[in-house]
């Protein structure tokens, strides 16, 4: 009763003591890799001679040939001629000889149960998990092609909208850099006009701030002597400086223009077509953002030079601009009536005129700011019977008071904008339009490069997924054909234990 009990009980086998398991119970030969090279070579040279049967092509197609696959040629053989027997019991084909004889040297001291184990162990310990990881790198190159897709496409937009941005900043389309800037710089007199046309509205301004002061101070003295570049402008417009220094107009200006050579300028490109931007492991870092407003370049008029700080955000240096061949501005002593050099320019033009028209505006728009903040504070009451005796020209209420105030920022704002800090500066030196054109084309091709790092990615995604579809189906074939060495494994032992349950258990019951 206790030996059915017994042999009733399964056995268990762990996958990777399974040839220690079958070595120790003298299963299998401790030599048994010995005899697996002759036996291998007897394959190969089986297998050059089989016959046209669909079964058995199947099997041999990129398949390790093991005891199990022999013993279904061997089969399948005898279902076809090369199983016919002769007289004396022995086969007549010399396949079935062949193959009958790999089946006994594989039988011989279990050769057979040793070579499948190690395969069982193989497949389960480093070919299946070598696959899963090939299989999870592909997804892992995939996920980050499409984090870079969409970063690169982030980053070329955000260069192109800087690009556009900067364009559009200093009023030209961006086709051709310097041919544009050029015909800004040509219209920058017909700006100079429309300004001083403009500063015409301000005369109320001007009357009310001198008619305050003079009325606080109890003197006319101010009058006289406040604002006098704004009220010329007003009055004569955008003139000669030889008119603003001597009172009069002049016979002759001398030209004083400076030409800005586009002669050999090409259309920027957008799209730099197939461009070799090397690997990806050359890629720039866009970690900080790229900020083409150049926002910090003051324009000291001090003399005849452009004054410019530092470095701009994109990396233009252009403390070197100052040494830029310049006109030769010299200031006319003579008599004969012909403005040249700082005199043939016009006050809006000149660097040191235009430095005091803004200076009068900007004192124009403290006194307004601060008069509006008065007459909008609670405290409003008792400044307003101070001026209860003033005359009617002070007394007006805050809206005309904030109406002067937005005309005169209008015109600062017109005289300090991007758009014409850099015209002055091309103005002022014509090497600066190169470094001002080379600044933008760079963030085109940047963003081109982007472009092209997009596209790789897309590339590199596709391969990575192609790679993929290929092992998938290995992984699938090597896993379904590992069980089924595992289930043969199984019946074979069992079989010389009397039909006992065999488990082969481990990692191999979850691949």
């Amino acid at each position: 009763m206790a030996q059915q009990m017994a042999e009733s009980l399964p056995i268990d086998i762990h996958y990777n003591k399974l040839l220690d398991w079958l070595v120790s119970r003298r299963h299998c030969s401790k030599d048994w890799q010995k005899a697996t090279i002759t036996i291998r070579e007897k394959i190969n040279t089986a297998i050059q001679d089989m016959p046209e049967v669909e079964e058995i092509s199947a099997l041999l197609e990129g398949t390790y040939i093991n005891y199990f696959h022999c013993l279904t040629i061997l089969r399948l053989l005898k279902e076809t001629e090369s199983g016919k027997k002769n007289i004396f019991g022995q086969y007549s084909s010399q396949r079935m000889k062949d193959w009958a004889e790999i089946v006994k040297l594989f039988e011989k001291d279990g050769v057979y149960l040793g070579e499948v184990a190690q395969m069982v162990s193989r497949n389960v310990n480093y070919e299946i998990p070598a696959l899963k990881k090939q299989i999870g790198k592909c997804q892992q190159i995939q996920k980050d092609c499409t984090r870079k897709e969409a970063d690169y496409s982030t980053n070329q937009s955000e260069l192109r909208r800087k690009y556009d941005a900067s364009c559009k900043q200093m009023g030209i389309e961006g086709k051709k850099i310097k041919s544009e800037l050029a015909a800004l710089v040509r219209d920058l007199p017909t700006e100079y006009q429309k300004m001083a046309k403009t500063t015409k509205s301000l005369q109320p301004a001007v009357d009310y701030y001198q008619n305050f002061v003079s009325f606080v101070m109890k003197s006319d003295k101010f009058e006289s002597e406040s604002l006098q570049f704004l009220k010329f402008i007003i009055s004569n417009g955008d003139v000669t400086t030889y008119q603003w220094r001597t009172g009069s107009a002049p016979v002759k200006v001398e030209d004083t223009n400076i030409q800005i050579d586009t002669t050999d300028e090409q259309e920027v490109v957008e799209e730099t077509g197939d461009i070799d931007w090397g690997g990806e492991e050359d890629q720039i870092d866009f970690g900080a953002d790229i900020n083409l407003d150049i926002t910090d370049i003051t324009v000291e008029s001090g003399g005849a030079e452009t004054e410019l700080k530092g470095e701009d955000e994109n990396g233009i240096d252009y403390g070197d601009l100052i040494e830029e061949e310049t006109k030769d501005i010299s200031v006319a002593t003579t008599g004969d009536g012909v403005a040249r050099g700082k005199d043939a320019l016009s006050v809006l033009d000149n660097p040191d005129t235009r430095n005091e028209f803004i200076n009068d505006l900007l004192e124009l728009e403290a006194f307004l700011t601060q008069r509006l903040s008065e007459m909008s504070s609670e405290d409003d009451v008792l400044a307003g019977s101070q001026f209860q005796s003033a005359p009617s020209a002070i007394q007006i209420d805050a809206s005309k008071v904030k109406d002067m105030l937005n005309k005169v920022k209008g015109i600062l704002e017109q005289l300090t904008s991007v758009q014409m800090q850099h015209l002055l500066l091309i103005r002022n030196s014509p090497r600066y339009v190169e470094r001002l054109r080379d600044s933008l084309k760079q963030t085109l091709t940047l963003a081109d490069k982007m472009v092209f790092y997009e596209k790789e990615m897309v590339v590199k995604r596709k391969e990575a997924l192609e790679e993929q579809g290929q092992l998938e189906p290995k992984l699938d074939t090597l896993v379904s054909k590992t069980k089924v060495m595992q289930k043969q494994m199984e019946g074979e032992i069992s079989k010389k234990y009397k039909d006992r349950p065999v488990n082969i258990m481990g990692e191999i019951n979850t691949i």
